[in-house]
């Protein structure tokens, strides 16, 4: 068997042969992202009662049967990535017999879902999808009420005190590296808490951290591990929060032309230094809205996630439930079936990961080729809470950081109260997700869903979350062609991701727009060129009806002031503004953003829209004003970031607002 890119047929027959199947698979309202397979696209070859199994359990020596009849010596079997349609191992068949054929697997293939095609000449014919895992030890004996066992191993040999889940129960393997769980399968899958400098196969971009379940709650299944010794206590993550692809509103365009070569840009940067980066999504890789009205689904998320150049671990959000299926449990089906377990763990050299899934999505009246409420409840529930406890648990080394990845918000977008920060909580029960971290000295919870950027310190220091704005911004509205230009998100931070480093238990972050500089952290408006009217900024409509979202700046400004919003902000920055040498007053306040208003709604109201409530600005706390001596003298503005990185700009005035400026 060989591994190609494409096989010797034409790319474009290989797009055909795909495209077909998939075209089936994504019919508006006839085939849902997990519906079963569609019917296989027209071919000359001829086989009768085909018989593939769902999941084929097999090592790397013995030969994988297929049942059917009509086979020839010369066919050969395609196996292509059902993540990755561009990998694909060919096999030329062992043995023909009466009932059907064998090939085998090499020892460089990786485990996952395949298509299998069957192959003669210049002839095709899809057989079926199926999951193949490979064993490593076939004599591990049963024990009673385990139906779960395996082996995590690296380099032929078995690893002792790896964590191993399945969602519910939590055991560590053994000094040979096997290990039992006495599972109910009720989430249908079990994953290896991949222990720090390890690391898993990638089917594409996606690490293969977990493997599907298949048999009865009352049969032993066979799950082994293969993991790969790396170095990454030194390592970065990029936080990516609120993708929200959909392909509208030039979404694939500006993601690829934009958002792709910016974060390839940086992973090649860090792999350059010798340092491992991997990615985290923080939540609504799609848009439920529209996975239906405009056939995209998450399968189409992952065609394009492949292209990043790094593996990606994700997180479930709001926006990636079917909006046909009612339940909590049930919707998260197809994310479940395309992308993977809704809640996990892993470690990446000395930090301790978990992604959580604290969306609880109703979706009322959902059902079949009807589109529910898309209602959800911002909470983790008792099930997923449990397990959370018996993960940390695990953890013998208290001072060990921790990062949680989940969508929803921990805290509200923060307001002020006597110059200073107010925050309420979000989710139902976010004492008890509190609680469950007492006894960690070091845990930094990242979340998204706000399109926002804000930080909150609920344990002074050993307890913060940063809530990272999105990837889309204002989901991809403003860099909408015939719109701003700009990518820019609802608090004036532009679109973007945010910078992880590690280095053993040090931790390190920052804020990074698309396309930007990763100096770029702030934006300085001259508060006597900040005044949004209609003539200026939609030229079509009137000042009436643009007055609604125009949030002040709709009045001319003569005092002098400067406005900077300073979108990584935390308690921990400075900023300081300072004229001719003197330092001026520099006050915290609760604003809005005037790009935003004229990059959204300005150019919603000019086409005669109402902005969308969702999309319009946000009032947010990171933001400073100072006032100077007189309309045109230059100003010094200095940032400080926590880690002591300076940020400045020599504000010369008058500065216009203009929808490209910095």
């Amino acid at each position: 068997m060989e591994k190609i890119k494409y096989h010797p047929f034409t790319k474009a027959a290989f797009i055909l042969l795909f495209f077909s199947i998939l075209a089936v698979g994504c019919s508006k309202s006839k085939v849902g992202p997990d519906q079963p397979e569609p019917e296989p696209p027209i071919s000359g070859i001829k086989i009768i009662e085909i018989a593939v199994p769902t999941s084929i359990t097999t090592d790397y020596k013995t030969e994988i049967k297929i049942s059917g009849k009509g086979f020839v010596q010369g066919d050969e079997i395609m196996l292509t990535s059902t993540k990755d349609l561009s990998l694909i191992y060919n096999s030329t068949v062992k043995q023909v017999l009466a009932d059907g054929i064998t090939f085998i697997i090499p020892n460089d293939f990786p485990e996952g879902s395949y298509k299998l095609t069957l192959k003669r000449k210049d002839d095709y014919l899809y057989l079926a999808s199926t999951t193949i895992d490979i064993i490593f030890n076939v004599n591990i004996p049963d024990k009673t009420g385990m139906t779960i066992k395996g082996v995590i191993h690296a380099q032929g040999i078995g690893l002792a005190n790896v964590v191993v889940s399945d969602g519910v129960e939590v055991t560590k393997t053994d000094s040979d590296g096997i290990y039992y769980l006495p599972s109910k399968k009720e989430n249908h899958y079990v994953f290896v808490s991949i222990p720090g400098n390890y690391e898993v196969d990638n089917n594409g971009s996606a690490p293969l951290f977990y493997k599907t379940l298949t048999k009865a709650a009352n049969q032993v299944e066979i799950k082994d591990f293969k993991l790969t010794p790396v170095d990454n206590n030194k390592h970065v993550v990029l936080a990516m929060a609120d993708l929200h692809l959909a392909n509208r509103n030039d979404d694939i365009s500006q993601f690829e032309k934009g958002f792709m070569p910016d974060v390839n840009s940086v992973i090649q940067t860090y792999k350059n230094s010798g340092i491992k980066i991997y990615g985290l999504t923080l939540g609504d890789l799609t848009w439920d809205l529209y996975w239906y009205s405009n056939s995209y689904f998450l399968s189409d998320y992952l065609t394009q996630m492949n292209k990043i150049n790094a593996p990606v671990f994700n997180v479930i959000g709001n926006h990636d439930n079917d909006p046909y299926v009612a339940g909590d449990l049930l919707s998260e089906g197809a994310y479940r079936k395309i992308i993977g377990p809704t809640y996990y763990s892993f470690n990446l050299g000395k930090i301790h990961y978990v992604v959580l899934d604290n969306v609880e999505y109703i979706n009322a009246d959902g059902m079949f080729e009807k589109e529910g409420a898309r209602d959800y409840k911002g909470k983790i529930i008792s099930s997923q809470m449990e397990w959370l406890k018996k993960d940390l648990a695990m953890i013998e080394d208290k001072s060990t950081p921790i990062i949680v990845g989940m969508h929803i918000q921990l805290n509200n977008n923060p307001t002020l109260s006597a110059g200073k920060p107010v925050s309420t909580l979000r989710l139902d029960n976010s004492a008890e997700f509190k609680a469950a971290f007492t006894e960690f000295s070091n845990v930094n919870v990242l979340t998204g869903h706000t399109h926002i950027n804000y930080a909150v310190d609920n344990a002074t220091g050993t307890f913060m979350e940063h809530n990272t704005a999105a990837v889309c911004a204002t989901w991809w509205w403003t860099g909408k062609n015939g719109y701003a230009g700009n990518h820019i998100a609802k608090d004036g931070s532009p679109g973007g991701y945010a910078i992880w480093e590690f280095n053993n238990k040090d931790v390190k972050w920052q804020y990074k727009g698309i396309g930007e500089s990763r100096d770029y952290q702030f934006r300085a408006y001259d508060l006597n060129k900040t005044h949004i009217t209609a003539a200026a900024f939609a030229p079509a409509s009137t000042d009436t009806k643009l007055s609604l979202y125009t949030r002040g700046y709709g009045t001319a400004n003569n005092n002098n002031e400067i406005l900077i919003n300073v979108w990584g902000y935390d308690e921990k920055w400075k900023v300081e503004v300072t004229e001719n040498g003197t330092p001026l007053t520099v006050t915290r306040v609760s604003a809005y953003d005037p790009l935003h208003i004229i990059s959204y709604e300005a150019k919603r109201v000019n086409a005669d829209a109402v902005p969308t409530d969702d999309f319009v600005s946000t009032a947010t706390a990171h933001i400073f004003k100072a006032k100077a001596s007189n309309a045109t003298n230059t100003l010094q503005i200095k940032v400080t970031d926590r880690f002591g990185k300076v940020y400045t700009e020599n504000m010369i005035r008058p500065k216009a607002l203009t929808y490209l400026m910095k």
